[in-house]
């Protein structure tokens, strides 16, 4: 067997059943700006380092939002209780809240976004 070399998530996609309502939701949780990617359906990328492991929400057919599926957690780095408090603003459902991870690998807090998926936050 070789030996793994590099992350083992690559890419994630969210899907959204309304894309201005999950964008709206993500750059206001975020305090950040999403980009619009062409494609042949709405899809808008999280802004990421070059090199960085990145990804986008995505409005087709083939992709319905879940909240018992696989979980995305983002990366908001030093900001988690600044980005629970915004989620409290947008109304959100916070289903774990800032929970700190034993061994020295920060917090985490979970929560519902606006599509009805269930997201993950991470910081160090």
């Amino acid at each position: 067997m070789s030996k793994f070399e590099g992350n083992a998530v690559t890419w994630f996609e969210i899907p959204a059943t309304d894309m201005q309502r999950a964008v709206h939701f993500y750059e206001t949780l975020l305090d950040k700006k999403l980009c619009a990617f062409p494609s042949a359906v709405p899809y808008f990328m999280f802004p990421a380092e070059r090199g960085a492991v990145a990804g986008a929400l995505i409005h087709s057919p083939l992709q319905k939002p879940t909240a018992d599926g696989t979980m995305v957690y983002l990366n908001v780095d030093g900001q988690l209780d600044a980005t629970l408090g915004r989620a409290n603003t947008l109304g959100t459902t916070v289903l774990v809240p800032r929970t700190e991870i034993p061994g020295g690998f920060g917090s985490y807090a979970c929560l519902l976004d606006s599509e009805g998926n269930h997201i993950g936050l991470h910081s160090r």
